[in-house]
This record gives structure tokens, sequence and C-alpha cells, in this order.
């Protein structure tokens, strides 16, 4: 049976990545103001009451710490895993912010929200993209084949 990796981790990877990066982007407003249409937050300040309630457990300037890296990690996860770079530490860095993301909306919503948004599912989808073997149509592959083709030559 011939594999079909190379398309399963080319569409996990385009599929996180492109998340992450929508919802991550939001937050400053790139894709509209708030409350315009399919715009979740539009602003920092409108995030903010939403992380000030994921993270209730923290003092405001904490979760704003928080909020603040965990923005940026997901459009840092988000751009590496769409163009393949560091493909399985974004990929392992992605699943653990989802899935630490997953515990702070069960801790202060329930364990449905988390549920009914996918987020576990999500987590788990990065991870098995960081246990994929390969991943083809990326820069990490670029960059592997150019380094097998110097070692070679100068062998």
């Amino acid at each position: 049976m011939k594999s079909n990796y190379a398309y399963v981790q080319l569409y996990l990877r385009l599929a996180i990545g492109a998340s992450y990066l929508v919802a991550g982007l939001d937050r400053f407003g790139v894709w509209g103001p708030p409350g315009g249409a399919r715009i979740s937050w539009g602003d920092w300040s409108h995030f903010m009451q939403y992380a000030g309630q994921l993270l209730s457990f923290l003092p405001y300037k904490m979760a704003e710490v928080f909020a603040a890296i965990a923005s940026a990690a997901e459009i840092i996860f988000g751009a590496l895993l769409i163009i393949g770079l560091w493909t399985r530490w974004a990929a392992i860095g992605s699943g653990i912010l989802l899935f630490t993301f997953a515990l702070c909306m069960t801790q202060a919503f329930g364990i449905q929200s988390p549920l009914n948004y996918s987020v576990f599912t999500a987590s788990a989808a990065s991870l098995l993209l960081a246990c994929l073997p390969a991943y083809k149509w990326s820069l990490d592959a670029m960059r592997s084949r150019q380094k097998t083709t110097y070692q070679t030559n100068n062998i």
C-alpha cells in the first residue's frame, strides 16, 4: 500500500497553521474591528476580556503577560507550520499550547467548552503531526536535501 503521509502532513500543517494565524491575528484587528462579521475579538482589549476569564486564577497583569506570550506563540507556530520550518517542534509546541488552552477553558467554563470548539482534537492533531516521519513540501525537506547534497559532494 502506498503511503499518503505527504498529503496528510501537508493538510495538517496548513490547517493547523492557518487556524493559529487567523486566531492570533484577530486579536490585533487584522481581520476587522470588534463586532464585525466573523470577528471574534478585533482588538487586544476585547481579547483580554476573554483571556481574563480563562486565566481568572491569575492576577490580571500576569494573565495579560501569559495572553501575550500565547498570542505570539500562536502566530509564530502558525507561520512555522505553514512554511514547514522546524515543523516537529512547532507541532509539539502548538499541541502543548492547545492542550493548556483546553485545560484553562475547562477550568473557566466547564468541559463542554473545549469539546464544543474541538480544542482537544486540534491539540491531538498537532501532536499527531509531530509524529509523522517526514514533512514533504516544506522548508525542512528542502534544508534536509541541501544538507544531504552538501555531505555527498564533500566526501
